[in-house]
């Protein structure tokens, strides 16, 4: 099966990289504005792919994204570069969106002529209302990266105060990638078992500021999301059926927001809601105004 990624930037390149690894497509296809750059990129990990399987990956143009089963959308202004790397703005990723909506304005129109059945997966920030955008355009099978990342980076945290394994715990954030992000403590479990003492407030602040971290370290945050694309590019080809917390529209809160999701061949086939405590559906509630009133401002 083919997929494609548009966009050979950090991110771009990351994702191509991990979904080659993984030998999750027999057929990966890198498109980017600047063609030499997507063929740089296609070439150097061409050259390990054979130590990842039988997996052809290559530089192209929109035309060769026909028949590929997903296509992930990586390209736009980036949190450094588009100055989403405050901690105090309450904007967030939310900043970036209007200049990223024009970005996605180019690549949408070429990619529906040759794609409109392809799952596409929504990478660039901020990624729950640009997927409302790729909705709207008229693609049918549409999600975000969500609040993957998030969950995974909750979960690393929550096991390493409790000295165990990330596989051990059980956690997941909710609503949006972003500032107003839900942290399910009352879900949160070890082998079934609720955590306690645990300091929240140094936790959720880890998490949730764990990308500008990384961009003051190394100029941008990639290889974490990478290998979340790849995972859920598996799932998709392999039809898994797998549950993850990633962003899909939900008419309940009539926006694109991450809530535990079956993924399978067609994208997000069902979305599943937690039992969550007062306070966490009040607090999601939150979120989704959010986010609707950046797409209500922006699209």
């Amino acid at each position: 099966m083919k997929i494609g990624v548009i966009g050979a930037g950090a991110v771009g390149a990351a994702c191509a990289l991990a979904a080659t690894m993984g030998a999750c497509a027999s057929e990966i296809v890198l498109v980017n504005r600047d063609r030499r750059r997507a063929e740089g990129v296609a070439t150097d990990i061409r050259y390990g792919a054979a130590l990842a399987g039988a997996v052809e990956i290559r530089d192209g143009g929109y035309g060769d994204l026909a028949g590929a089963a997903l296509v992930m959308i990586t390209a736009g202004v980036n949190e450094k570069a588009g100055g989403a790397i405050d901690r105090g703005d309450p904007a967030g990723r939310l900043k970036l969106l209007a200049r990223n909506v024009e970005v996605y304005g180019e690549i949408l129109p070429r990619l529906f002529r040759v794609a409109p059945q392809a799952v596409i997966l929504v990478v660039t920030d901020p990624p729950d209302p640009l997927a409302d955008l790729v909705r709207v355009f008229g693609f049918p099978h549409v999600m975000s990266t969500g609040t993957f990342l998030d969950s995974l980076r909750f979960r690393f945290h929550l096991a390493r105060h409790l000295a165990v394994r990330v596989p051990a715990v059980e956690a997941q954030v909710l609503g949006e990638h972003g500032t107003s992000q839900v942290f399910l403590w009352s879900g949160a479990r070890v082998a079934g078992v609720s955590v306690d003492n645990i300091p929240r407030e140094s936790v959720e602040r880890e998490v949730r500021f764990a990308n500008i971290a990384i961009i003051e370290g190394t100029g941008a945050s990639q290889y974490g999301i990478g290998m979340v694309c790849a995972r859920i590019a598996e799932i998709v080809l392999r039809d898994e059926r797998a549950v993850i917390p990633v962003g899909a529209f939900n008419p309940a809160y009539g926006v694109t927001i991450s809530m535990p999701s079956v993924v399978g061949r067609t994208g997000v086939e069902r979305i599943l809601e937690p039992p969550m405590s007062a306070v966490e559906k009040q607090a999601l509630r939150r979120s989704a105004d959010t986010l609707r009133a950046a797409v209500e401002r922006t699209l």
